[in-house]
């Protein structure tokens, strides 16, 4: 039995249908986006969980040289445990995303700041906590080179055998911390800039938007979510690449980056992110909404034809 919703499309679907399209769409936004920066982020990583100072020339010179000594293909590296990871990631979060909306209430016309924040929040810390070990091996990975871990299986195994199961939840703590302001700024402020957007142009509440208008919104989005968070990235970050000890707690990573870095070692890295996470949150964002209403009008033709 279809479930009663404003939008025209889902109303025709069931609960089960409009699940199934939004972890589809999901995880084909994540995957799309995380592959086109994924240069990028490697790069931030290897700057996070080091000493060095940084600058966007420096990690443009880490980009030429991985690819002079490794090939084009090196500046990937760590990308296929990156998919292992954001496929279910991002199909988890959109999902989630929406369910919560669904609890809480929330639908198209709803402008509760607390409501839309609190959704896109719980979003983000549901597909975290159920994908974490995924993010620590990528994370291993984009660090090492191919000797020290081959395979996403090698990763998992050496960490299983030499560090323990627990090693798969080293900076576990920080990066919820992190994702809660993240997912929710991001979530809230791209709902926010679509229904704004919609006011002004007198658009139907559930009308497709641009493509282009709801990659500007995703950017936007990005950019607000990452600075609302960044720092406990940076030390979620040394504490999942931490394979000697030297980081075993927030509080003894928060002193070493500071002494490192004083204040700005908490943002080492942040106008990288400034590139890439725009790019990419605006990718994820736009590419969901457009797969997802695809996916469904499809499905509701379906339905209407066979069913």
């Amino acid at each position: 039995m279809a479930r009663k919703s404003h939008d025209p499309v889902s109303s025709q679907l069931s609960n089960t249908q409009i699940v199934l399209t939004s972890l589809c769409a999901g995880a084909i936004a994540g995957a799309l986006a995380k592959t086109t920066i994924a240069p990028l982020d490697r790069t931030k990583i290897n700057f996070q969980i080091s000493n060095k100072p940084y600058s966007t020339r420096k990690a443009f010179k880490f980009l030429r040289q991985t690819y002079h000594q490794h090939g084009f293909l090196a500046l990937w590296r760590g990308n296929s445990a990156t998919m292992v990871r954001i496929v279910p990631h991002a199909a988890i979060q959109f999902t989630a995303h929406e369910q919560w909306k669904k609890i809480l209430n929330v639908d198209n016309t709803n402008k509760s700041p607390r409501k839309l924040f609190l959704a896109g929040s719980l979003a983000g810390a549901t597909s975290q906590s159920l994908t974490y070990p995924l993010d620590v091996a990528r994370a291993r990975m984009a660090v090492t080179n191919k000797q020290e871990y081959a395979t996403l299986r090698q990763v998992f195994y050496k960490i299983f055998y030499e560090e323990g199961i627990t090693a798969f939840y080293k900076g576990y703590i920080p990066t919820i911390a992190g994702v809660v302001p993240y997912a929710g700024v991001s979530f809230f402020t791209y709902d926010t800039l679509k229904m704004l957007y919609r006011e002004y142009t007198n658009l139907d509440c559930d009308a497709r938007l641009n493509p282009v208008i709801s990659l500007g919104f995703g950017a936007i989005a990005g950019m607000l979510g990452q600075c609302s968070s960044y720092p406990l990235d940076i030390v979620r970050r040394r504490m999942q690449t931490d394979t000697q000890g030297k980081y075993n707690s927030i509080r003894a990573t928060l002193k070493i980056i500071y002494k490192e870095g004083i204040i700005g070692g908490f943002y080492k890295g942040l106008s990288m992110n400034w590139i890439k996470g725009p790019i990419a949150v605006g990718i994820s964002y736009s590419s969901y909404d457009n797969i997802k209403n695809t996916l469904r009008q499809l499905t509701a033709k379906y339905n209407r034809k066979f069913l």
